[in-house]
């Protein structure tokens, strides 16, 4: 018989709030191994706790706000950027990540999001794109498939989706990738490595969600999704643009699903003018 250790604790019970498990998401969602490794890269960066902030919207995402035990604003719908923006404009010592999902970041806070990165806000956004508004039941957004399923896209999605990535890289943001939530490692390192990054960092997750995207497009589960993305996704080295094209991410066909670090600059991040 395998010998069994005991610990006192887990290394996240200083970083999560314990007192608020179990979570509200669904079984096979992403957004929980994406809030681990946002954790993890706490943990191992040199900032101090007391420097670290998280932002969040309204949305399955918008929920990690509460999970994590760090100073945390749950903002209003689409408004983490323009809160997020206040803080580091009040206090610039702050490390703040804005973390919530692709409705809430780039829909009802589209606006705000291509000015932030225009501006080169020094911000670092996590943004968990599962492709439909989860939390309300299922209905299309702006990063949802041409052609998929939704509660209100029934016969398909017909609108030609955002690519994020390619969106705020034109915009102007300083530090522009995507990773999948099998990418743990490299999300993890990502994350970790934006905190010392300077201006607007934004970082995309795909995300599976079972309930309100995959139910709709024949996609059974969670590990299903995962799989989809084990097969097609390609590495972009180098900072290459294959991946910013105008046209978002098409899961009905075989066609790749481009991965990695699309764009690393060197812009001023924002300062306001001192009179």
């Amino acid at each position: 018989m395998p010998s069994i250790h005991i610990v006192d604790s887990h290394p996240f019970d200083g970083i999560i709030r314990a007192d608020r498990m179990p979570h509200i998401w669904c079984p096979g969602c992403g957004i929980g191994i994406v809030m681990h490794c946002y954790a993890a890269a706490i943990l191992e960066s040199e900032i101090q706790i007391n420097h670290q902030v998280v932002v969040s919207g309204i949305g399955c995402s918008g929920r990690t706000a509460g999970y994590m035990n760090i100073d945390s604003y749950h903002t209003t719908h689409g408004r983490a950027i323009p809160f997020a923006t206040g803080l580091k404009l009040a206090n610039p010592e702050l490390n703040i990540v804005v973390f919530s999902g692709d409705g809430d970041i780039a829909a009802i806070g589209g606006n705000h999001l291509i000015h932030a990165a225009r501006r080169n806000i020094d911000i670092k956004i996590i943004c968990v794109n599962n492709f439909n508004y989860g939390m309300t039941g299922g209905q299309v957004g702006p990063t949802t498939p041409y052609g998929a399923h939704g509660t209100t896209a029934p016969y398909g999605s017909p609108e030609l989706p955002f690519n994020l990535p390619s969106l705020v890289a034109a915009a102007g943001a300083n530090y522009v990738s995507r990773w999948t939530t099998i990418h743990v490692r490299q999300l993890k390192r990502d994350i970790l490595e934006s905190f010392s990054r300077p201006g607007f960092n934004f970082i995309e997750v795909l995300a599976p969600c079972p309930i309100g995207f995959g139910k709709s497009n024949r996609i059974e589960d969670g590990l299903e999704e995962m799989e989809l993305y084990r097969e097609r996704c390609v590495l972009v080295e180098n900072g290459k643009s294959v991946a910013l094209d105008v046209l978002g991410i098409d899961l009905r066909e075989d066609k790749p699903i481009y991965i990695g670090e699309f764009v690393s600059r060197d812009r001023e991040p924002f300062k306001p003018i001192q009179l």
